[in-house]
């Protein structure tokens, strides 16, 4: 969890720990999202997952909650994790 931390929010040039707690909430709920909906359960050792994870949470944190769609780019990598298996394997 920390190096997805620490990734997020160098991706969204946080440089203090203030928010460390919403980003890491953000994180686990994600996660526990799309083991729970889609069935992918992401290794944050793989650096394909790793990088989808943080920008998927990168992109939340910043459309904090607003109805507005999954950008294409991420909605087109989290099919490919689909079809990569249930485990997230592409």
């Amino acid at each position: 969890m920390d190096q997805v931390l620490k990734l997020v929010k160098n991706q969204l040039g946080i440089t203090i720990n203030n928010r460390d707690d919403y980003i890491l909430a953000i994180i686990k709920g994600t996660l526990k999202e799309l083991e729970r909906i889609q069935g992918i359960k992401l290794d944050v050792e793989n650096p394909d997952h790793l990088l989808f994870i943080v920008d998927l949470v990168a992109w939340r944190y910043e459309s904090k909650g607003e109805d507005k769609a999954m950008p294409e780019r991420l909605y087109w990598r989290l099919r490919n994790l689909m079809v990569g298996g249930k485990d997230g394997h592409i």
